[in-house]
């Protein structure tokens, strides 16, 4: 009984969460992001300014939340499903490219493009890979215990970082028209070439792990 009470309390919250970044979101997209505050987000979604702040710190951080959406546990999943005998660097390049380079809504990422404030929510996002991710290496590892499927995990999530950042780079000089800032370069090259750089350290965890299970 107490184990389905817990479910229960996590769904509640899961929905609560999703209520609010997807009320968040849809506001943006019909008044601006900074004509929305964290009171409209919280009526519209049918919660309490209180609760909203258990679940966000702020409403930028909603939106890119819904942008987003679930994004880090795709990518968790996605290396986790991945071939056992495949290359774990190769695997988790093709997981990160495969959630972060799909098709995106045009409005949404106009929001974020024209937002100093939501383009940092959105680099800022990438860490939240970071613990899902560490779990998905640990489990490939065999050795989730360690502090190192947690170390690369942290690398992985500031070379997307590092990437998102060079994609979404503003001009040394303001744009003209609004503060739009018109992503630069290929992300999945950019993606790559961050990654590439955390490729040794990969397989060489990879190749501990093996001699480990040779024991």
């Amino acid at each position: 009984m107490t184990t389905r009470r817990t479910g229960l309390r996590e769904q509640k919250k899961q929905a609560t969460r999703a209520a609010l970044r997807e009320a968040a979101l849809r506001l943006a997209l019909e008044r601006g992001p900074g004509n929305v505050r964290v009171d409209d987000i919280a009526e519209a979604a049918g919660v309490s300014p209180r609760t909203y702040n258990n679940y966000f710190s702020s409403r930028e951080q909603a939106i890119v939340a819904a942008i987003t959406a679930e994004r880090e546990a795709r990518v968790a999943a996605a290396l986790t499903a991945g071939p056992a005998r495949a290359r774990l660097a190769d695997a988790l390049t093709e997981a990160i490219l495969e959630q972060y380079t799909q098709p995106r809504d045009r409005d949404e990422m106009l929001l974020v493009t024209t937002s100093p404030a939501l383009r940092e929510a959105f680099l800022d996002a990438a860490g939240a890979i970071e613990d899902p991710v560490a779990a998905a290496i640990g489990r490939r590892l065999g050795d989730a215990d360690t502090s190192t499927a947690r170390v690369l995990a942290a690398s992985v999530a500031a070379a997307v970082r590092t990437a998102l950042r060079q994609w979404l780079q503003p001009p040394v000089e303001p744009p003209a028209t609004g503060g739009l800032v018109v992503p630069s370069g290929s992300l999945p090259d950019l993606l790559r070439s961050a990654l590439a750089a955390l490729a040794p350290a990969l397989d060489a965890a990879e190749e501990k792990a093996r001699q480990r299970s040779l024991r």
